[in-house]
């Protein structure tokens, strides 16, 4: 609660600031949470907290350990070591850690925000090598998907509407060892053409040894932030073919494939990820009403196969009598968030930079890093496996606007930083290889 109230107030302070910059009302306001509230109040009852809940987690999990941190908290002025918060086996969190002392309650309050956002620890995901599939992958956080599964030892198929021959030899370069060549493959293939989409998963399920873990539906445009009267009725037309179309005509592929390839013996069913973007919890994404329709439309889709996988159609028989001795599908939600690709960064203006993209939006590696062990470790079907999820959102909010972190890659006038090692293109967004 503490926690909450802290980026809460801390967030719509800074908002107001900034809307009314030059209203007294701003102004007093800031003055009020800054000078008083903050140092007085709200700190010291998050930092008392964050104490006890910790305390409460070691005493619980070692009730001896309480005689010894009370002895070593008197001994050192108060200073008591914490802890992440109550582990989430359901969600395969990392297990709960015994955190370094510190003098700072912000560093304290971080950690332990940082803590319950972390990814399920590594020694929780399946063994591999699985077979994964990635649309969309020359580029952006499918790319990035590719480099965290290669890195895992996953075999990687990808394709692109372009050809990604540099993509796949950045990736193999970079994951070659011993003279070894990662098994990664990539094709062209125009998610939005039925005949393209079937020849590209039959070559990609030969290519990755007859079997498809994981498929990944990544691939996606939104046709520029516009008001919707002036946008092209051509432009209309290809965000719906690749964002929806491309969508359904993959995961049918998908579906098909894993449903009739061999079960391997009880191996787990196949896994498919549909990527939601904005307007999919509701409310209007104004300059990209066709993105926003199309993306919207996803969960509903995912939620009626996952009923339908599970014979709710009434009428038919599920499984089909052909697909009785194959394998099993699962079909998930995957939403990255905010990513700084050209999907984000195209058309964008300076206030949108400053906020909310310098403090919600992420790298594509860091979305990745987060992303694939959640993919890895799901189970279940009809999941949604999300980057900004509540806590990582809470921690972003309170680094940003509590600690004062500033942004390293939009800086304070809304501009991308362009760092001398790397390379950008036209709209500000970094190249991956």
């Amino acid at each position: 609660l503490a926690v909450v109230v802290v980026v809460g107030a801390q967030s719509v302070t800074t908002m107001a600031i900034a809307t009314f910059p030059r209203r007294p009302a701003g102004r007093r306001l800031g003055a009020l949470w800054s000078g008083v509230v903050l140092p007085l109040v709200v700190l010291p009852l998050a930092g008392a907290f964050v104490v006890v809940q910790n305390h409460h987690q070691l005493t619980k999990a070692h009730p001896s350990a309480g005689a010894a941190v009370a002895h070593r908290s008197q001994s050192q002025g108060g200073g008591t070591p914490l802890g992440g918060g109550r582990s989430r086996p359901s969600r395969r969190r990392r297990r709960p850690r015994v955190l370094e002392s510190t003098s700072n309650p912000l560093d304290a309050i971080g950690a332990f925000l940082e803590e319950r956002a972390a990814p399920p620890a590594e020694d929780a995901l399946p063994a591999g090598p699985l077979s994964v599939v990635i649309t969309g992958g020359a580029n952006g956080v499918g790319y990035a998907y590719a480099d965290e599964f290669l890195k895992r030892g996953h075999k990687v198929a990808i394709c692109d509407v372009r050809a990604p021959d540099e993509a796949v030899a950045a990736l193999r370069a970079k994951h070659a060892t011993s003279g070894a060549t990662p098994a990664v493959f990539g094709a062209v293939c125009d998610v939005g053409d039925a005949a393209s989409v079937r020849a590209f998963g039959a070559a990609a399920q030969q290519e990755l040894g007859g079997r498809i873990d994981l498929w990944v539906n990544n691939a996606a445009i939104n046709g520029g932030r516009r008001p919707f009267l002036e946008v092209p009725d051509e432009t209309i037309e290809a965000v719906v073919r690749v964002n929806l179309f491309g969508v359904l005509i993959c995961t049918k592929v998908a579906m098909e494939l894993m449903l009739r390839q061999d079960a391997r013996g009880g191996a787990p069913p196949g896994k498919i990820f549909n990527t939601v973007g904005s307007g999919v919890r509701g409310g209007g994404t104004p300059g990209y009403v066709t993105y926003g329709a199309a993306k919207r439309g996803l969960p509903q889709m995912t939620d009626s196969l996952v009923a339908e996988l599970a014979g709710k159609t009434q009428g038919y028989a599920w499984p089909p009598a052909d697909l009785r001795t194959g394998g099993g599908v699962a079909l998930h939600t995957l939403s990255p968030g905010m990513v700084f690709t050209d999907l984000l960064l195209k058309d964008s203006t300076p206030e949108l930079r400053k906020f909310p993209f310098s403090v919600l939006a992420a790298t594509p590696e860091q979305v990745a890093a987060d992303l694939v062990p959640k993919m890895l470790a799901v189970d279940g079907t009809g999941q949604f496996v999300e980057y900004l999820t509540t806590e990582k959102t809470l921690s972003k909010f309170f680094n940003r606007f509590v600690r004062q972190q500033k942004s390293d890659i939009i800086d304070d006038d809304g501009n991308v930083i362009r760092k001398d090692e790397f390379d950008y293109n036209d709209d500000g967004v970094r190249m991956l290889y």
